[in-house]
């Protein structure tokens, strides 16, 4: 039984058809990866999973319970952490603060603060400033820290480099595969050569439906039956 499955959903925004029949599949412990151009289903595909833009057909399957339907935070509730492109963490808290409110009322927050700086060491000498005071890079790894409280076992994680200098996005990618160490991630990265690092196997979306999938390994942008989906 996989840590999540989505079986043939169809999502809207309005009368739009974004999601036309997505199926995948997430094993626990696995790093995988959503890719395609903008505009084709990817971060549709998360808010589809967290019910923030519920299916109108198909199921998502949390440990085999199907949870199509439910609120969004009793979605959270089962064990799912989300990480928005926009990071959406207070910026005028401390980076203790932020972690410390992103942690459920019923976990111990000493072992939310371990959890955080376990994952990123770096953000452990920051623990008093102001998270708006802190580079790029830093910001993303707050807001990753802050899904990764409440011992999430899936981490929806949406465009961790957006928005980053190239060497900041190394250090977000650093923290990432630390991260992956300990948490099962669905990752959706407009950066291909960084998702196929980060990834155990791949999904590629085009129009709201999957188009290929398979493993990472020895995968390049290069693959023609990748290039003619990537290609503006």
């Amino acid at each position: 039984m996989s840590l999540l499955e989505v079986d043939d959903i169809h999502s809207y925004y309005g009368e739009s058809h974004i999601l036309q029949g997505v199926s995948l599949e997430v094993e626990a412990g696995e790093t995988v990866a959503l890719i395609g151009r903008n505009g084709v289903g990817k971060t549709t595909t998360l808010r589809s999973i967290l019910q923030l833009t519920p299916p109108r057909e198909g199921t998502v399957t949390l440990r085999g319970e199907d949870v199509t339907g439910w609120q969004t935070h009793d979605v959270a509730r089962k064990g799912v952490g989300w990480v928005p492109e926009e990071r959406r963490m207070f910026s005028h808290l401390t980076v203790d603060e932020n972690i410390r409110i992103a942690t459920p009322p019923d976990e111990d927050v000493q072992a939310a603060f371990e959890t955080a700086y376990g994952a990123f060491p770096e953000l452990d000498d920051h623990r008093g400033r102001e998270a708006g005071d802190l580079s790029g890079g830093q910001q993303q790894m707050v807001a990753i820290a802050r899904g990764l409280v409440g011992n999430n076992d899936l981490l929806l994680v949406d465009e961790p480099s957006e928005g980053l200098a190239p060497q900041i996005v190394q250090q977000v990618a650093d923290a990432l595969s630390r991260v992956a160490e300990d948490a099962t991630i669905l990752l959706v990265e407009q950066n291909f050569p960084l998702a196929m690092d980060l990834a155990d196997r791949f999904y590629l979306l085009d129009h709201g439906q999957v188009v290929e999938s398979g493993s990472t390994e020895d995968i390049s942008r290069d693959d023609e039956r990748i290039r003619r989906y990537l290609s503006a």
